[in-house]
């Protein structure tokens, strides 16, 4: 897969875009004055594998979480700013690595200007997030709808400004809670700039909704070689935005490493528990930081040949299983201790 030649831009301890690994992120949902709560959330977020943390700032008094998370956390932090920039300026005193902006909903140049000296002073660069409910009244009317055109118009306005102020360490985000809409978006801007570009479907809902088309928009995006950070937007916690970028990073080929289960998906034929087996195995391997690949399958048809390209699988048989270890036959246990012994055996590799 050849991936889009893209600027490349420091946000802390880390880099986006160029040839660095597409970087997870995800974003506090707790109340900017609940610091307690909202530390311990970025806390949990990084151990979750969350590679950069977005923080609300909504008034001067959010900045100090912005200073506790600095103190508390290894990974880059984003200040989410939105109308005032002198949120932005406090957040960059606070120690910030990046800001997120709309260029135009700040206010006048002076005011873009200022923030733009003081992120180049400080060589921390700004993400430039566009999204369809927020559309400009002009691109509305020019085109008629928040249309994939009118997105990426309004995306390469925004960044304009800043090149206005000689400053040119951006982050572009396209966000449409429309899939389709989403991914053209994208595949226009990566067109026409060399600019870093963060991923996402924005609104995209609940955890399987936002998963389904979070799936399908990042994921078609990033085997079009576009994206350079991702992150999966849902209404739950966040720790499950982060459990979900990392398999779509996995799937799309992007992200090895950890343990990678095929399960096949039942029919007529299975003879035991598969779904709850599947279920088990999952859950027991949840933390699991092997390189491996865990096959469990339902039947004799597609179970033997599926754990033979697996390091080690169950194949299910009638109220019994048989475990493969790259390929080779184990031993035949009871359906009721298959789990604790394919446990026992992945401890062994």
């Amino acid at each position: 897969m050849l991936r889009r030649n893209s600027k490349r831009v420091k946000v802390g301890n880390i880099y986006i875009g160029g040839d660095s690994p597409v970087t997870v992120q995800s974003m506090l949902n707790k109340p900017a004055s609940d610091i307690e709560g909202s530390v311990a959330q970025a806390v949990a977020l990084e151990k979750a594998g969350c590679e950069i943390i977005r923080a609300a700032v909504p008034d001067m008094d959010a900045v100090k979480l912005i200073e506790k998370l600095k103190e508390n956390l290894t990974v880059p932090v984003v200040a989410d700013i939105h109308f005032d920039y002198r949120l932005a300026l406090a957040s960059l005193d606070a120690g910030v690595d990046k800001i997120r902006i709309n260029p135009g909903n700040i206010g006048s140049m002076d005011r873009v200007k200022a923030v733009a000296d003081a992120c180049k002073a400080k060589n921390v660069p700004i993400r430039i997030g566009v999204n369809s409910g927020s559309l400009e009244k002009e691109l509305l009317a020019k085109y008629g709808s928040p249309c994939a055109e009118a997105l990426a118009e309004s995306a390469l306005n925004h960044a304009s400004l800043l090149e206005k102020c000689d400053f040119n360490d951006i982050v572009i985000s396209i966000k449409s809670s429309n899939v389709p809409t989403m991914i053209e978006s994208y595949r226009l801007v990566a067109q026409k700039c060399d600019y870093p570009l963060h991923l996402g479907v924005t609104e995209a809902g609940t955890h399987d909704m936002a998963l389904i088309k979070s799936s399908v928009g990042i994921g078609s995006l990033l085997l079009d070689g576009i994206g350079d950070t991702i992150r999966v937007s849902m209404t739950d916690d966040p720790v499950n935005e982060v459990s979900a970028a990392v398999g779509i990073l996995k799937s799309c080929g992007i992200r090895k490493g950890g343990v990678d289960i095929v399960a096949c998906p039942t029919c007529g034929r299975t003879k035991i528990d598969l779904i709850g087996l599947a279920k088990e195995v999952e859950s027991r391997l949840s933390g699991c930081k092997k390189n491996i690949k865990v096959a469990v399958m339902g039947c004799a048809v597609n179970g033997p040949g599926e754990a033979r390209e697996a390091d080690i699988g169950i194949a299910g048989g009638d109220g019994c299983a048989l475990i493969f270890k790259k390929g080779e036959i184990v031993c035949k246990v009871p359906e009721n201790e298959a789990v604790d012994i394919l446990i026992s055996e992945i401890d062994k590799l």
